[in-house]
Parts: C-alpha cells; sequence; structure tokens
C-alpha cells in the first residue's frame, strides 16, 4: 500500500502510476447480489446453465458491479494522511474492455492524471483506474474518476 503524507505530497504524482491494489476475486455470489441491487437479471449473468453454452462459457460480472469496486482497489492500494474528506466528484471516461468471467482475480493499476486546487484547502483529483484480470494481456475496464479531498 502507497501511502501519503499529505494532498501536497499526492500532487506531486501528477503523470505517474501511484499505486496497485491487491488482487480481488469476483463471485457469483457478489454477482448475484448485484443483480438483485439493481434489477439486471439478465441471464449471462445470473443463469451458470444457459451462460456456460453461451459465448464467454460461463456468467461474467455486470460492467457496473466491475466499476462500482473501484472504491476498494483505491482502499487496498494506497491511504493519504491528514485528509479530512473525500467526495466521490463523478467519471469521465468509462469503458469495458473484456468479460469479468466468474470467480476471476481483479485488480487496478492507478495513475494521477491531474490534482488542482480547490477551495477550501482541497484538491479535485482525477485518476486513470485500469482492471486488469489475471491472465489477460486487455483490460477489463478503463475509468477515468474524479475525487475532491480536502485537508
Amino acid at each position: 500500500m502507497k501511502v501519503f503524507a499529505s494532498l501536497q505530497e499526492v500532487a506531486q504524482c501528477v503523470g505517474q502510476e501511484v499505486a496497485v491494489s491487491d488482487w480481488i476475486t469476483v463471485t457469483q455470489s457478489q454477482i448475484d447480489l448485484f443483480a438483485q441491487a439493481t434489477g439486471d437479471h439478465q441471464w449471462i449473468h445470473v443463469d451458470p446453465k444457459r451462460a456456460a453454452e453461451g459465448p464467454f462459457g460461463a456468467t461474467i460480472a455486470h460492467g457496473y458491479l466491475t466499476l462500482s469496486l473501484v472504491p476498494k482497489f483505491f482502499e487496498s492500494a494506497m491511504r493519504i494522511d491528514q485528509v479530512r474528506m473525500s467526495i466521490n466528484y463523478g467519471l469521465n471516461k468509462v469503458r469495458f474492455m473484456a468479460p469479468v468471467l466468474v470467480n476471476s482475480r481483479l485488480r487496478a493499476r492507478i495513475t494521477l492524471l491531474s490534482c488542482d486546487p480547490i477551495e477550501p484547502q482541497g484538491f479535485q483529483q482525477i485518476w486513470q483506474v485500469q482492471v486488469e484480470r489475471e491472465g489477460s494481456d486487455k483490460p477489463v475496464c478503463v475509468a477515468e474518476t474524479i475525487a475532491r479531498r480536502f485537508a
């Protein structure tokens, strides 16, 4: 885990890969719970028998499930001390480039794209989060997330 003493220290890393998260395994139980929470019960996600005969040979995670793991990737990859509040400000870009088969292991490579001061005593940070699946050369998701953090 990468630990930063302050927001100012993070700001010095613009243009750099800052951290790599721990691996997370995406289970059928998680996929089913996500389907239940969102109402997206498409068979490719929740019907293992039918999905086994489908294009991927197994169920796949929802793209938005993969995206929803971004906070967990950050939590395992880095910590910024002297921050009293962080706010998810949104997304600029999101692309789902490859499927996440059930029981895949995922991790994220996190790059700081920009870090601009905002008042009071904060920074708006834009991060590129590239989610990779173990054993695959192609990322499964690339997203630009925007965070506002205040000291």
